[in-house]
């Protein structure tokens, strides 16, 4: 059986009783697996069928690199009356070494500096090394399983989508998740380039009347989800979590915005500018030592879907104009409008967080934004002996409805509190603390439980533990090493038996918990090399980027080429500008839930109810906001395990350069456009799709001065021009793809408007590859697109088939050299040179990491070659300092 393409069926449809069609699938992590890392599938079908053995195969060579008839069934789910698991973990292990990275100095206390020379590889050449498919594995993968229906006894086979496999597969995810937090903004949003709640706010429900109902400034911060709330419950825990993944892993993060949000670089990673803007606005939420605020607006803001920027909901003085922002007075607060009250029984639970983020923060920030650093530094102190002197939790309000964030526990944010306090100051009492508060809570409650009220027990995981395990020693390590894993091990017992080793319970922000037990799993490990847990941790990961009975990544457009939630819960889609790119949905709840929510349906939308799990429920629907709305404090929650991926991945690369793959090279919609602008280097890209004039001419010049090329042809080169293609190989040239069909994928001008889907390009590129095996080229992971013209899904459609695109460097129309005098753009060679040396004098990098495009052919009309200029060319930049990747040792 071929893999069938979900049912999508509504409500109504539900209702008359219509019958999901029968189906088999193969559920992956879209975004695909490092070589050592745990690799496991899982079949589902609606049909009782026996699978008997499985495979995996190389998508480019068919080749089958891995098989099995270790067939681990795991029974029925809700509407899939067959479910296996398929473990391929050894495929690509054969030569690596190891458990993951060991840094032995406690977690989140990574060398930044690196203690080895960088890499002898420049250029594309390193992207190229670092690319390279490991033994025994294969760039580009399938996974096949072969089964029986009961009675007939015929094979029936199930194949997965093309997923690769390789050290690369996270580079770039964690900072991709940043795009839903600039999304989310407050104040000045890049995303939307306009301003919103210009006026926040009046403050509510403080004691003192004479600054009850007066004006507070507390512009900024992110919208919680998507509504225009904001509360310091889950800010505060995403600039933690952003702090822990940077001071933890930062080779992953890169700079390509600038502090205002907007494209460009400023010299500062990405995630350090967004910690700053939400450091920001917490230090206006405690303007003064002692005085906390928990929340701005309320529910009162729910009157629609629309522009932030074009805001209506009125809190009693006027439409657009002022929000209310809710004081911490430890006291009850207002919870809906039938008179109840919320459970507010302290402050500590938000002073503990304010606490945590302005120490952490002062470390953080102090390279980058000092000033800043030392205000909040000296902040933290006075909001950590806030919470000792009211101890206790600060639950949010409404004034609507009932639903509010039920936060009852708050040991846990001050142990958080005390640590980092310690770790600022020394002083040995926070340590005491620390250790007194993290015996109150020795384990999240949620973790094992079937439920839990929303927002509970928050943050979702105590990483207070995990650092008192770390970094305490002796019997006190001991304990709370204990009790990190105890909370993993009742995780584990109550998700063992399912097919998905799912043990999370379906209550609201699913994923948001998921999130959390996969990052406990991983500092876990990392803490202990204990692999006790690895396939668990592994099933969260993986949960999340598809693997799940859904096939559908909750990371939106992670990857770009997969499936994922096009309809979210969000004004974004909603008004046509887009998808809340990279931003964590709520994820699955249990079906009792979602039926007794107010306001929530599956009309239109993507509701998989052929695969439906039965005890809970996904849906892709802008109308379920319970399921498919994403949250900002789950979204930088992702920070730290897609980092840690990306640095597991990279782990020899790491040790060998103190550097890692992400925040080199300049990237433009998923294609490298220039290698690091540091190294004065530069590489030479040839393309060619029926011409061939300046072969020799070039190949001469690239051999003088022994300087490697990197030439991308078409199917009908390859095939016309089989010997200049062998001479190449035999050179020592690159030599990949420009496609097999020299394919226009989606029309000029219309970058949303594909010209061919996922299959197509994948079949062209099959009969490109086979052309380079033909050739002699093994492999191949650097491509050019037909005519450089791409998008985020074609470098999306490339990456999951272990491909990088690659274009040329903006700026010294090289790449005109095709052009004919008729032309209107023509661009003579002296007007090319010419323009090289203008780029580089404009650019305060000059062409640092420059990819200069020259074609290998031109039309007989064009008579002025620039390829002859090549040689002087050469000599011109060797002149001027700029090394090449060289063609010989």
């Amino acid at each position: 059986m071929s893999i069938s393409r979900h049912l999508f069926l509504t409500a109504a449809a539900m209702a008359v009783g219509i019958t999901a069609s029968a189906g088999s699938w193969i559920r992956i992590n879209q975004l695909g697996y490092i070589p050592n890392s745990t690799k496991v599938a899982v079949f589902v079908s609606n049909e009782q069928v026996e699978v008997v053995r499985f495979e995996v195969v190389d998508a480019f060579t068919g080749k089958v690199v891995f098989k099995s008839s270790e067939v681990r069934h795991m029974g029925a789910l809700g509407e899939l009356r067959t479910t296996c698991r398929l473990d391929f973990s050894a495929l690509g292990q054969e030569d690596r070494k190891g458990n993951g990275i060991d840094s032995g100095k406690g977690i989140g206390q990574e060398d930044r500096k690196g203690n080895v020379s960088e890499s002898r590889a420049e250029g594309l050449r390193r992207i190229e090394k670092g690319l390279r498919a490991e033994g025994g594995s294969c760039r580009a993968c399938r996974v096949r399983a072969y089964s029986k229906t009961a009675g007939n006894g015929k094979m029936l086979v199930t194949e997965s989508e093309v997923f690769p496999v390789g050290a690369g597969v996270y580079d770039g995810a964690a900072d991709f998740v940043l795009n839903y937090m600039r999304q989310q903004r407050c104040g000045w949003n890049p995303f939307l380039r306009d301003s919103c709640h210009t006026h926040d706010a009046i403050i509510v429900g403080h004691p003192d009347p004479a600054k009850d109902s007066t004006h507070l400034d507390v512009i900024g911060g992110w919208h919680d989800a998507s509504d225009c709330l904001q509360y310091t419950t889950t800010s505060a825990n995403a600039i933690y979590q952003m702090m822990f993944a940077y001071r933890s892993n930062p080779e992953a993060f890169g700079d390509e915005y600038r502090t205002d949000g907007a494209p460009g670089s400023n010299g500062i990673p990405d995630i350090v500018d967004e910690i700053r803007w939400g450091l920001l606005w917490l230090d206006k939420m405690n303007p003064e030592l002692g005085e906390m605020y928990n929340q701005i607006a309320d529910d009162r803001d729910h009157v629609g879907m629309r522009l932030p920027s074009k805001e209506r909901a009125d809190y009693g003085w006027g439409k657009g104009m002022e929000r209310p922002v809710w004081y911490c007075s430890g006291e009850p607060q207002q919870r809906g409008k039938t008179g109840l009250k919320n459970r507010t029984t302290g402050i500590a639970s938000t002073a503990g967080k304010f606490a945590s983020c302005f120490a952490l923060g002062s470390e953080v920030l102090a390279p980058f934004y000092p000033e800043l650093a030392a205000k909040v530094g000296a902040k933290a102190q006075a909001a950590y002996d806030a919470g000792v002197a009211k101890p206790g939790c600060c639950q949010t309000a409404s004034v609507l409805s009932p639903y509010i964030y039920e936060e009852e526990n708050w040991a846990d944010d001050m142990e958080l509190a005390a640590f980092e306090l310690y770790r600022r100051t020394g002083d040995r009492k926070y340590l005491s603390d620390a250790i007194e508060y993290g015996r109150k809570e020795v384990v999240t409650p949620w973790m094992g439980a079937d439920s839990a009220r929303h927002y509970q027990w928050y943050p979702f995981m105590n990483m207070g533990h995990c650092h008192l395990a770390s970094q305490t020693g002796g019997k006190v390590s001991e304990e709370f090493l204990r009790n990190v894993r105890t909370g993993i091990e009742r995780v584990w017992q109550r998700g063992k038996d399912h097919p998905f080793l799912f043990g999370i319970p379906g209550i609201w922000c699913s994923n948001n918990l998921t999130t959390a037990m996969l990052t406990q799993c991983i500092l876990y490990r990392q803490m202990t090399g204990d692999n006790t847990y690895r396939e668990m941790e592994g099933a969260l990961r993986d949960w999340l980027l598809g693997c799940n009975p859904w096939g559908v990544s909750m990371i939106v457009e992670l990857p770009k080429g997969g499936v994922y939630p096009t309809q979210p819960h969000s004004f974004i889609p909603r008004m046509g500008l887009g998808n809340t790119t990279g931003g964590l949905v709520d994820g699955p709840v249990y079906a009792t839930i979602f039926g007794n929510l107010l306001g929530v349906s599956m009309d239109g939308g993507v509701n998989y109810m052929d695969v439906q799990p039965g005890d809970i429920v996904y849906h892709d629907s802008t109308h379920d906001y319970s399921t498919n709305e994403p949250t900002m404090d789950g979204t930088a929650s992702l920070t730290f395990p897609l980092s840690w991926y990306e640095k597991e991945g990279h782990a020899s690369e790491y040790s060998e350069t103190g550097s890692g793959a992400s925040g080199r090279d300049v990237s433009h919609a998923g294609g490298i456009v220039r290698t690091d602008p540091s190294v004065r280097h530069i590489d030479f890209a040839f393309t060619a799709a029926d011409k061939a004039d300046g072969a020799e001419a070039i190949l001469s010049a690239l051999d003088k001065y022994n300087v490697r090329g990197y030439f991308f042809f078409t199917g009908e080169f390859f095939e016309k021009y089989p010997r200049i293609v062998r001479k190449l190989v035999r050179a020592g040239h690159y030599v990949g793809s420009h496609s097999y069909g020299h394919l226009l994928y989606f029309p000029w001008g219309k970058p949303d408007s594909m010209s061919v889907t996922r299959s197509g390009f994948n079949d062209d590129m099959f009969k490109s590859f086979a052309l380079l095996r033909r050739a002699g080229v093994e492999d191949a992971p650097l491509f050019m697109p037909p005519y450089e013209h791409y998008n985020d899904v074609v470098s999306s459609w490339a990456r999951l088939l272990g491909l990088q695109v690659v274009n040329y460097t903006p700026g010294t129309s090289t790449n005109g050299d095709y052009t004919t005098p008729s032309m209107k753009n023509y661009y003579s060679s002296d007007f090319i040179m010419e323009k090289i040396f203008k780029c580089e004098s404009s650019d305060p990098k000059g062409l640092n990491g420059h990819i200069m495009l020259i074609h290998l052919g031109t039309d007989p009309e064009r008579t002025d070659k620039f390829y002859d200029r090549l040689p002087e060319l050469i000599e011109a930049l060797q002149a001027r300092g700029y090394g090449f990747t060289p063609l010989r040792p």
